[in-house]
């Protein structure tokens, strides 16, 4: 088992859980986050003030898969989230040792 997290912009999400609903991904968790890399945030102007902004918003996908399906799910996320500029963002990749269902106590695979 796998969990990726992926790093995207915000107006990517839509595209990226259609590509991995088209993969076989049956669930996810989102999350608003903010954060920088080499993008470095940006400035702007608000009432005639400059002012920098570090964080920018970003969605943080997590999916958890069967190591079959991993890189399938890579593939699809990289094709939708990629806009070609700087802070398309990141996705990283752990193994999972033990997935559990609450509910039935499945495990494994079954549980995802």
């Amino acid at each position: 088992m796998k969990l990726i997290v992926a790093i995207i912009k915000p107006f990517k999400l839509d595209e990226v859980r259609e590509a991995l609903a088209e993969v076989g991904v049956t669930g996810m968790t989102v999350t608003e986050v903010k954060g920088f890399g080499r993008q470095k945030g940006h400035t702007e102007l608000y009432r005639g003030a400059e002012y920098v902004v570090d964080f920018l918003p970003k969605a943080k996908v997590e999916i958890a898969v069967d190591d079959r399906l991993a890189e399938r799910c890579i593939e699809a996320i990289v094709a939708a989230a990629n806009a070609g500029k700087v802070g398309d963002g990141k996705i990283f990749v752990t193994s999972l040792d033990e997935v559990v269902r609450i509910r039935t106590g499945e495990t494994g695979a079954e549980a995802v």
